[in-house]
């Protein structure tokens, strides 16, 4: 059942919490007044006296959301089973954050339907769909301790619990901590735990990490994975960075201009995008048709009438007297214990080639290379 589409009085979706839904705050908090998302969401997944219908998988059909005439998600259809962990991956303004805020409830419907177990929950109230949020700056309540932060939506007496979830993040014994005294990583951290806290039907997560350094969020992204798998719990995980999409899911949904372009397995995503399209967005940097005389030196059997899509990589810098090709060099940089050299490769274009660190290359020096079949394949 498709609710009555609204139409915002801005063109663009508000940028805090706050501004989406406001819930009165439970009786615990009464002297704090009315509330909005920023200190509910924590607890939007509820206990399951309080939520419409355990059920066992989520999905969506047909979903659009609108602002004002502009289309930011567009007849977008997908399933995420129990236990599952499902990554929405675009480019910033691709609709995938419009799309998570639909799902919560927090974004009206233009069109289509979200149902858990088969059911709608289109119409059902924020706080009673029994799913849990958790924001790309954590959202922390700056009055609760570290305890009191993750107990929040629980039942009296749920030391027990908080402990459990803790313990689980990586977090042991920061029950009376301030939540001025966090690292970034921290405060994600207690997000994390908080919003886990009331076993949700679905864990939404919107950019989570993307306001930490890289390293941390390299490792945490695979410490969120383990604790949601710990949990069992099934989730939608919102991000623009393809490395963290792939260590975070079990599925990765890739989103364009509002449209869903692709579902897949990391592997198979990487392996068999289904379009040019996506596997630029992936990181594949040139696209050859098999047919052309440049592609021969990639040596790829059964590539008749197809495109060759070339990753960063598919050249490594040859250390043979008889190379597969050669290349202008263009500009070289050093990442990571390797050596990355920006080449010119007649009939194929610029591309990125790998090579061992301390390399002594200057521009427009020509260099032999040879081919990591690995990184490239069809389309």
């Amino acid at each position: 059942m498709t609710p009555t589409p609204s139409t915002p009085s801005t063109p663009h979706p508000p940028t805090t919490s706050e501004q989406l839904v406001a819930i009165p705050a439970t009786s615990s908090d009464a002297g704090l007044g009315y509330r909005g998302v920023s200190e509910r969401s924590a607890a939007i997944a509820t206990t399951s006296s309080d939520v419409v219908g355990l059920g066992s998988g989520l999905g969506v059909s047909g979903v659009g959301v609108r602002y004002g005439g502009v289309a930011a998600v567009d007849d977008v259809t997908l399933d995420v089973a129990p236990g599952e962990v499902l990554a929405l991956l675009g480019p910033s303004g691709c609709g995938k954050s419009s799309l998570l805020r639909a799902v919560a409830g927090l974004e009206p419907l233009a069109a289509g339907d979200v149902t858990w177990d088969g059911s709608s929950v289109a119409r059902v109230p924020v706080h009673r769909r029994g799913f849990g949020l958790v924001f790309q700056d954590g959202q922390l309540f700056t009055h609760r301790d570290v305890g009191g932060n993750v107990a929040y939506g629980l039942p009296s007496g749920s030391a027990s619990r908080v402990a459990e979830l803790l313990s689980l993040v990586g977090l042991d014994g920061y029950e009376r901590r301030s939540v001025a005294t966090l690292s970034g990583g921290e405060r994600q951290r207690v997000a994390l735990a908080r919003a886990l806290a009331p076993s949700p039907r679905v864990l939404l997560l919107d950019e989570p990490l993307s306001a930490l350094d890289r390293s941390l969020r390299e490792r945490l992204a695979v410490d969120l994975r383990a604790a949601v798998v710990a949990t069992g719990t099934t989730a939608v995980f919102v991000t623009h960075d393809q490395d963290e999409a792939f260590a975070v899911a079990d599925r990765v949904a890739v989103l364009s201009s509002g449209r869903l372009l692709q579902v897949a397995t990391p592997a198979e995503l990487w392996r068999r995008p289904a379009s040019e399209q996506v596997a630029r967005f992936l990181g594949y940097e040139a696209f050859v048709p098999a047919d052309a005389p440049a592609a021969a030196v990639l040596r790829i059997a059964g590539a008749a009438g197809r495109t060759l899509a070339l990753a960063e990589g598919a050249f490594v810098v040859s250390r043979s007297a008889d190379p597969v090709a050669r290349g202008r060099v263009l500009g070289v940089t050093s990442r990571r214990g390797r050596s990355e050299v920006r080449v010119e490769v007649a009939g194929i274009g610029v591309v990125t080639a790998l090579g061992p660190v301390g390399g002594t290359w200057a521009v427009d020096d020509v260099v032999g290379l040879d081919v990591d079949p690995e990184a490239v394949t069809l389309l």
